[in-house]
């Protein structure tokens, strides 16, 4: 077993695959409350998020010598909460689509120049009395993602994950976690804009 993919988890992997009775217990306390945010950021409903979560983690207590080794023991869990919360979606039907790039660039001019103002909305974020706003307006901006973008936003910038380990955990290449992370970031960046507008 790789010892790199073992990092901090080795204890914990140890406990769950002698079937330590403790095993679980730890396993929630050290991973629960990630998974979960991994699960509300895709599912977007704390009920579904809830299921997927216990449903994710009794499949890891259950799965644990499916775990080879050959990427860290986080990033298996992830995909497996990842993969539990897409099905949760599946199931009530929801369409996942990718975010076109001209959806989310500001628009220009033949000769370069932005065709609208472009609004440094940075101070907005410091002030105490808008930070209500700015957490519902991150909220509703997060909704209108689709969910596989939730999820590289969620490991990459909340969970603080590197390009590789969102990659591994979602299934999909460095490349293609790249741009997801990149269109949902301009996708986030321009309601934000659009909502520091609206303080003016």
């Amino acid at each position: 077993m790789n010892a790199i993919a073992l990092d901090n988890d080795g204890p914990l992997l140890w406990a769950l695959q002698r079937r330590d009775p403790t095993a679980a217990e730890h396993l929630v306390a050290r991973y629960g409350a990630r998974a979960y945010r991994l699960a509300i950021g895709i599912t977007r409903n704390a009920q579904d998020a809830e299921e997927v979560v216990q449903d994710a983690l009794w499949n890891v207590i259950q799965k644990i010598d499916s775990f080879r080794g050959d990427a860290a023991f986080g990033s298996w869990l992830y995909r497996i909460v990842a993969n539990a919360a897409f099905q949760k979606l599946r199931r009530s039907a929801f369409r996942r689509r990718e975010i076109a790039l001209d959806e989310v660039l500001p628009a220009f001019h033949e000769e370069g120049e932005p065709a609208a103002p472009i609004l440094d909305w940075s101070a907005a974020v410091e002030d105490p009395s808008a930070q209500a706003g700015l957490r519902a307006a991150l909220a509703e901006a997060m909704d209108e993602l689709p969910p596989d973008y939730r999820a590289v936003i969620v490991l990459k910038d909340v969970e603080g994950l590197s390009s590789v380990d969102v990659a591994s955990s979602l299934g999909i290449t460095v490349a293609n976690a790249k741009t997801r992370l990149h269109r949902a970031r301009l996708l986030l960046r321009d309601r934000l804009g659009i909502w520091a507008g609206r303080l003016r």
